[in-house]
């Protein structure tokens, strides 16, 4: 990448790691602080945690689609003070309707699709793929992060002041997006990054997309889930008070990152993909089912942690990585979109969820029907098809109309390597899906400059 390439890609990762930061903090706390509000249940607990899922949902694609429109940063800053008046609201609420409340207006500012649009209009093609990765990278170490410091930030300015420093996040985020991240010279569409409405059918209707769509959605969903009910079992169970959990949450999570790195080397390296995802999924079982059962010691709670989320990052990094893989090449973004408003929804059931079981059957419950609903995703990755280790790539090209554009395409698709070819002709843009071992750039130059 060159410099401006740079500066644009980590500003963009900066703003959105602050906001994932800002939205994960109260995890670890919140179904505690949650006890003294006005009109509390643990229903409405799980869903304080969850509802922002629900509005990330509903808006995510109609922002980026409003982004086409009316620019990339005025719907950023937009969602961004929807993000920033959210967690006043929050912070200010003495009740659970109150949090319940701020939390919604968090997620309405859904500014992910419009992120990726923006980044797609500040890069080249050819550095697209990584410049997506660099971002992935930075919204995984901030939920880490978030995980870690905020039951220590509880314990310096409580829940309420983890919402005060949300919003002071969300408006460092709008002072990088001034200063820092360049205006883009030209806008417009990308597909490899934005939701087409009419690739929306084929993409919901594909049994290997679907897939990994509802394990994302099960994956978040169990998450949330957990962390309605975990803060009771460290409290209550093993009698930790509640502001030394930071100090069981920051080993676990720490050697957990350290034992995710292996497993994805061995799943890219070996070419043992599937192996590795079904694996970590019955890891997630496991975890789910010592959490349950062994729930007075420390040392099963802990290594029932450390296998949860060692599972987690695995399948986090994985899924993404598997949905590029599986899209058609002209359809990356949609399957993304359709991904991410997966992975949102499963936040809200899943919040929901957990709170309504552990106040009608206890907190033993949420642990063993995240186990069972895991079994589930189990049985239904099995049927996986093994992706082709394939790679995106995409290159500028100029064609007159519909028929040049298939014509390349069949071309392009005698060249070595090369899977798969689309050419859009409104975006002067050729998608391929290439074998890096077989591939020759040269030859695609060539051809498209001959």
């Amino acid at each position: 990448m060159n410099s401006f390439e740079r500066r644009s890609v980590f500003s963009l990762s900066g703003i959105y790691g602050l906001r994932m930061l800002g939205l994960f903090m109260i995890l670890p706390v919140f179904s505690l602080y949650a006890e003294g509000l006005e009109g509390v249940t643990p229903t409405l607990v799980g869903l304080a945690l969850g509802i922002y899922g629900l509005t990330m949902a509903l808006f995510q694609i109609p922002f980026g689609m409003l982004s086409d429109r009316f620019g990339r940063k005025p719907i950023i800053v937009t969602g961004l003070l929807l993000f920033a008046i959210g967690s006043v609201v929050a912070a200010m609420a003495d009740s659970i309707w109150g949090v319940i409340l701020g939390r919604a207006i968090q997620g309405s500012g859904a500014i992910a699709a419009a992120m990726m649009a923006l980044l797609a209009d500040l890069t080249r093609e050819e550095e697209r793929t990584k410049s997506m990765a660099i971002m992935g990278v930075s919204i995984g170490m901030s939920f880490t992060l978030a995980l870690m410091i905020g039951p220590l930030l509880n314990a310096g300015i409580g829940v309420n002041g983890i919402f005060w420093l949300t919003a002071i996040l969300a408006l460092a985020g709008l002072v990088i997006l001034f200063s820092l991240v360049p205006n883009a010279g030209h806008v417009r569409f990308h597909s490899d990054v934005e939701t087409v409405p009419a690739q929306l059918k084929q993409i919901l209707f594909d049994r290997q997309l679907f897939r990994l769509d509802a394990g994302i959605m099960i994956q978040h969903g169990i998450m949330m889930a957990m962390f309605t009910a975990l803060p009771f079992v460290l409290r209550d169970k093993l009698g930790l008070p509640t502001n030394e959990h930071a100090w069981f949450y920051l080993p676990v999570l720490m050697i957990s990152v350290l034992g995710m790195a292996p497993l994805v080397m061995f799943a890219e390296k070996k070419q043992k993909m599937k192996q590795v995802f079904t694996g970590c999924i019955l890891l997630m079982v496991i975890s789910e089912l010592m959490l349950g059962t062994d729930q007075r010691s420390l040392i099963a709670v802990g290594i029932g942690l450390f296998l949860f989320f060692t599972a987690f990052n695995v399948l986090e990094a994985s899924l993404p990585s598997l949905i590029s893989r599986m899209a058609p090449a002209d359809s990356k973004g949609t399957a993304m979109g359709v991904y991410s408003t997966s992975q949102f929804l499963g936040a809200f059931i899943g919040g929901a969820g957990g709170g309504w079981l552990g106040g009608a059957f206890g907190i033993q419950a949420v642990f063993y029907a995240c186990a069972v609903v895991a079994l589930g995703w189990l049985l239904l990755a099995l049927g996986m098809r093994v992706p082709a280790y394939l790679s995106s790539f995409m290159v500028q090209v100029q064609v007159a109309d519909k028929h040049a554009a298939e014509q390349l395409a069949e071309k392009l698709m005698q060249i070595d390597g090369v899977h798969e070819a689309k050419v859009i002709p409104e975006e002067g843009v050729a998608y391929l899906k290439v074998d890096k071992k077989l591939f020759d750039q040269q030859q695609v130059t060539s051809l498209i400059e001959a």
